[in-house]
């Protein structure tokens, strides 16, 4: 058995999202036949409880609106021009003993996640994404923005989301992981919902105050609740 979240949007201002975690069986393997099996069954069980329909968003989603709000798939403008969400989060990251590594923008989703130096530069101290800097508490703010930042140009196309009760991401492991894209396109729909998108992505500090309050990590580790707004 395996228990993986699926993110809700609630759409109300004190709070954004649901985290409800699903029991369910898993497959075991690396295939991707096996991740679709585990989708299917993540589903099904979420069905059971009442929640459907779903969407899977990740590069192992049936339905292609999952598959292209996969953040290797999803890009943002840039100077550089259109990079990844992936390339963008990685080749952003300031270590204690290096970065932002700014080539890996020029980088595939795949092998951005995978260089060595995200690795071996020593822990993580924050964010610098064409000079503009963002530090790591609240933990998913910047992930975030990068990924609404994204979306934001596309709101009448992303208005689909609506007819999805729930959005799921198979990769996603609560307990080795942060960032989730699922959960940010729960808090894209919630924002949309109040007419609030706009708005959040106004300044770093509106969208630090409006979308990475305590009352939007209230779901998530007490240690993120305890965090006061920057």
């Amino acid at each position: 058995m395996a228990s993986r979240p699926v993110f809700v949007a609630i759409g109300e201002s004190t709070h954004l999202v649901e985290e409800v975690p699903i029991d369910f069986h898993w497959n075991p393997g690396f295939a991707p036949i096996q991740k679709k099996k585990n989708v299917v069954a993540l589903h099904e069980a979420a069905l059971k409880k009442g929640m459907t329909p779903l969407l899977e968003v990740s590069t192992k989603s049936d339905e292609k609106l999952g598959q292209r709000l996969s953040a290797f798939n999803l890009k943002i403008a840039t100077p550089l021009g259109e990079i990844s969400i992936e390339s963008a989060y990685q080749g952003s990251k300031v270590f204690r003993d290096g970065g932002p590594y700014t080539d890996i923008y020029k980088m595939d989703s795949w092998s951005a996640k995978k260089d060595e130096r995200l690795k071996n530069s020593g822990p993580l101290t924050g964010f610098d994404f064409f000079g503009q800097k963002w530090p790591l508490i609240p933990k998913t703010a910047f992930y975030d923005w990068l990924y609404l930042s994204a979306l934001e140009p596309h709101q009448e196309f992303l208005k689909r989301l609506f007819n999805y009760h729930g959005f799921t991401d198979i990769e996603f492991n609560p307990e080795k992981s942060i960032n989730c894209q699922a959960r940010t396109c729960a808090l894209l729909v919630s924002l949309i919902k109040l007419d609030a998108l706009n708005l959040a992505l106004r300044s770093q500090s509106d969208f630090i105050a409006m979308v990475a309050s305590d009352s939007f990590n209230q779901a998530h580790s007490a240690e993120l609740r305890q965090h006061v707004l920057l």
